[in-house]
């Protein structure tokens, strides 16, 4: 009774272990953080985002090394990881630049008022 169940948890860990093996490298993945992360450092994430964008940097590094040691089920889940906080720096990148246009709008809005009140007073 006891040698089956030995041999039932070995096969189970040999199983779990050829899954992780005939998993595909995860490139499309890799690639696509790449460019995420790219796309984020070019729209200014470095002043708008540092955290996310460093999150992301170390993460595909974390995806790359995994892929260097085999394990690409991990490999798939550092890059997606990757590419997710790629993209909330290039979403707080826009909002940052979206906001300061609406500040400076607003600002020429108001010298345009005080020059219409003063050509109006006189």
């Amino acid at each position: 009774m006891k040698k089956s169940i030995k041999i039932m948890l070995c096969l189970a860990v040999i199983g779990l272990a050829s899954c992780s093996a005939k998993f595909p490298p995860p490139d499309s993945q890799v690639t696509m953080a790449t460019s995420a992360i790219s796309q984020a450092e070019s729209i200014g994430a470095y002043d708008a985002a540092p955290v996310e964008l460093a999150s992301a940097r170390e993460k595909l590094n974390q995806a790359r090394q995994a892929m260097r040691t085999g394990d690409n089920l991990l490999a798939q889940r550092w890059a997606d990881q990757a590419t997710a906080d790629a993209n909330l720096a290039q979403a707080k990148a826009r909002t940052a630049k979206s906001l300061k246009s609406v500040a400076e709008f607003k600002e020429g809005l108001r010298i345009l008022q005080e020059e219409v009140d003063r050509a109006s007073a006189r």
